[in-house]
């Protein structure tokens, strides 16, 4: 499915050299104005700025920073530069569009030879600044003439921004599947394909439990709340719901974890045995199974009661697990770390290099507020760090997500990259040529009505990995795992997401993109 705006005005789009190409070499019988900007939301003034330069000019270029240069907020722009050429494309004024994947619009003014590039007014008002003026030395090189458009009327088009992002999930989707080619049916036919595939997890396993409660009172001499007790849930977490998530699926799973000599031993062997997942647990009678237990006071978490003992693993259990590792025939491993104690400097190395030859290999390190380093997982062909945890691994609070992802990208050394960004989507990354147009792409969130955000990114990293071992594509993993993430948060509690529940909501955003 192409959205509109690319089937009707896509071949306005066009690369720096198919225009000089159809423009022919300076000087031309049809003289050529160009425009150059962001243009992240096309406003009043943006379109007064086109038309005027249009009225000089036989034919409108409209020049557009790429995504990876655009540095005034840390998630803009809001809208990817695809979707953005395409709103400008389909403009009537607008004869061209290039995406312009270099930081400054220099070297495309160079090979285009515009006869006029057109500044907006705001530009020389004080003084030309020095961006301006390097613009205006490389047009008068080669005979070519600047023309700055009426000021009277300027719009910030990044502060309509920021008094409300622009809502465009579907739009983003669509541009996606455009660039991929893909239609909805392959993302069905991709669901239906992910059965079959032997997946050996290997990591921290955490009962998570709620315990529900109604508020009695409070006493009147100290600050403590008296509850009544309700009920109690357990549910099984960490890389135990990855493994629940990845059999859910279709995948053949094997987990291998370290549980303690406690009830919670036999409740996660127990759980996962239901859920169609082969249990291997290393069983350490010196630490507890961890327990996470929050306190939930008429819908409202209270406070959370965590059993948990996070030393590193001894060497005997380090051996064991590399056994388990070496030995289990499998198409893939997934490594999920909670840094509770199997995962830490010493460990990793030894547990990667156990990982047999030729097994596709998967990171997950949610550390939460914990110490660990998605880097430490050099290599792997996917990785799926959050924004928080891919900020710790490069001491880097500041920079935008793009150039965030790049950078860790480059520093895991891996071959895909997702990074989940919450109620934001994912960013996914795929190639070490930053500059290129493909190098990455953005997929918003497909939540609706949010009930519980925690384990949304253990049902992403099941769909996700699945999906780029049998489609080798990572924008069907991408948009897969993101819809199974979806699924998670609108529900309570760690419960494995299922593919029809995967269908059911493929279905309801193709609907609404067709408008029905």
């Amino acid at each position: 499915m192409r959205s509109e705006l690319a089937a009707k005005y896509g071949h306005k789009i066009k690369t720096v050299e198919e225009l000089v190409r159809a423009v022919g070499p300076f000087p031309r019988s049809k003289r050529i104005i160009m425009c150059h900007g962001v243009f992240d939301v096309v406003h009043p003034g943006h379109l007064r700025h086109l038309v005027y330069a249009k009225s000089k000019a036989d034919l409108l270029v409209v020049s557009i920073t790429s995504d990876q240069h655009i540095d005034k907020g840390k998630y803009r722009p809001h809208v990817p530069h695809d979707l953005r050429a395409q709103n400008l494309a389909a403009l009537e004024a607008v004869d061209f569009v290039i995406i312009d994947t270099n930081p400054n619009p220099l070297a495309n003014i160079a090979a285009i030879k515009p006869d006029f590039f057109a500044k907006g007014y705001e530009y020389v008002a004080s003084g030309m600044p020095q961006k301006t003026a390097a613009e205006a030395e490389v047009v008068a090189g080669y005979g070519g003439e600047m023309i700055f458009t009426p000021g009277d009327i300027v719009y910030s088009s990044s502060k309509l921004i920021e008094m409300a992002p622009p809502s465009i999930k579907l739009e983003k989707l669509l541009a996606v599947m455009d660039r991929f080619g893909l239609r909805f049916d392959d993302l069905r036919r991709a669901v239906d394909g992910l059965g079959g595939r032997r997946v050996h997890v290997v990591g921290d396993t955490i009962v998570d439990s709620l315990t529900e409660t109604t508020l009695i009172g409070g006493q009147t001499k100290t600050p403590t709340l008296s509850v009544r007790l309700d009920q109690r849930r357990d549910f099984i977490g960490g890389a135990a719901i990855v493994a629940g998530h990845l059999a859910a699926a279709g995948g053949r799973v094997k987990f291998s974890t370290v549980l303690g000599d406690d009830p919670f031993r036999d409740f996660v062997v127990r759980e996962l045995q239901r859920l169609g997942v082969d249990c291997d647990p290393v069983v350490d009678k010196t630490r507890p199974t961890t327990n996470k237990n929050a306190i939930v006071t008429d819908g409202y978490r209270l406070l959370k009661i965590d059993t948990v003992d996070n030393r590193t693993i001894s060497n005997d259990v380090l051996e064991r697990l590399r056994g388990n590792i070496s030995r289990v025939a499998t198409d893939c491993v997934v490594f999920s770390d909670f840094r509770h104690g199997i995962y830490n400097r010493r460990t990793i190395p030894d547990l990667i290099k156990a990982i047999p030859a030729g097994v596709f290999r998967v990171a997950d390190s949610q550390v939460a507020s914990r110490w660990g380093n998605i880097i430490e997982f050099k290599g792997f062909d996917l990785i799926t760090p959050n924004e928080r945890e891919a900020r710790f691994a490069l001491g880097d609070q500041d920079s935008g997500v793009r150039p965030l992802a790049s950078a860790l990208y480059d520093a895991a050394e891996c071959k895909t990259l997702i990074l989940k960004l919450g109620d934001r989507g994912a960013l996914t990354c795929r190639s070490t040529d930053h500059e290129s147009l493909d190098s990455y792409f953005v997929v918003d969130s497909f939540v609706e009505r949010l009930v519980d955000p925690v384990g949304a990114g253990d049902a992403l990293l099941a769909y996700a990995t699945l999906a780029l071992m049998t489609t080798s594509s990572d924008a069907i993993a991408t948009i897969l795992g993101s819809i199974a993430a979806a699924c998670a948060c609108e529900r309570d509690g760690n419960v494995p997401v299922v593919p029809e529940e995967v269908r059911a909501k493929i279905d309801h955003v193709e609907r609404q993109c067709d408008y029905r």
